[in-house]
């Protein structure tokens, strides 16, 4: 699943092309996604313009005349900046086209259909899908004062904690338990619990790990591809995801996996000792 740097290595990709940019025409293929697509929407956007690209959390948000576009990559969702000169027959998980007048149209592909194109003419922030959502993580609200706050009203696990999308965006799976690691600490370790040496730590780690992740383009385990069609290389960095039975890049010791809320958790014994 594509996840807060594999979004903004989309949102990067695409911005150049597509922003202060008009919309000359919407093509929807299949509305069937997580949500259906509204039938209207190639009336709504037409002759719309797009004056930015944002991302929050997992969501590209686009903001146009009367409103806002929101898109999900969901599972395994992907955009693509296409020549629209140029015949490029669409496959059958191509389901919506979206062509601007400068000559350029993004294509929105999607196997799974987990994903969502989604128009809003309210403040976006008010959505339901992001009103809950906690801060962004390299953001100068996400600090080590707030994380001790969060964590200090819970009895968690911390890599749930980190994980839970209300208390900050955008630390999927694989960045917790490469950030926990980063930080030292065991994910196990319950969140009131806690110390302040170690809350500023683990932001720090937060923050590093999705920055390396974004310069590096993402993280491909399985299919995911930036708006170019190539592959993010963060994978050849992680420390401990993905890693058992081998050693530890740091001590040696043998890095161990567990089950933890119905996710692989990989970490180092030595390195993080409860």
């Amino acid at each position: 699943m594509p996840e807060l740097p594999e979004v903004e290595t989309s949102r990067r990709g695409i911005a150049p092309f597509l922003e202060q940019q008009n919309i000359a025409e919407v093509i929807v293929r299949d509305h069937r996604l997580r949500w259906p697509v509204n039938p209207d929407l190639p009336q709504i956007l037409a002759e719309q313009r797009v004056h930015q690209i944002r991302r929050r959390a997992k969501y590209l948000l686009f903001d146009c005349d009367s409103g806002t576009l929101l898109i999900h990559l969901g599972m395994s969702g992907r955009l693509r900046v296409l020549d629209a000169s140029q015949p490029l027959q669409p496959d059958k998980h191509d389901h919506v086209d979206i062509v601007f007048e400068n000559g350029y149209r993004l294509r929105y592909t999607d196997p799974r259909r987990f994903g969502a194109v989604i128009w809003t003419h309210e403040p976006v922030e008010l959505h339901p899908l992001l009103s809950h959502l906690g801060p962004e993580p390299l953001e100068a609200d996400f600090d080590a004062d707030y994380l001790l706050d969060k964590a200090s009203k819970r009895q968690v696990a911390i890599k749930t904690f980190i994980m839970n999308a209300e208390i900050v965006v955008g630390v999927g799976n694989i960045y917790a338990s490469e950030a926990l690691f980063m930080a030292g600490i065991h994910p196990k370790m319950i969140t009131a619990q806690l110390k302040r040496n170690q809350a500023f730590k683990l932001v720090e780690a937060i923050k590093a790990v999705l920055g390396k992740a974004i310069a590096a383009g993402g993280t491909t385990l399985r299919d995911f591809r930036d708006s170019e069609g190539n592959p993010g290389y963060f994978a050849q960095e992680l420390q401990v995801y993905n890693r058992a039975g081998l050693g530890c890049r740091q001590c040696g010791h043998p890095i161990e996996l567990f089950r933890q809320a119905n996710r692989a958790t990989y970490f180092c014994p030595a390195c993080q000792g409860l």
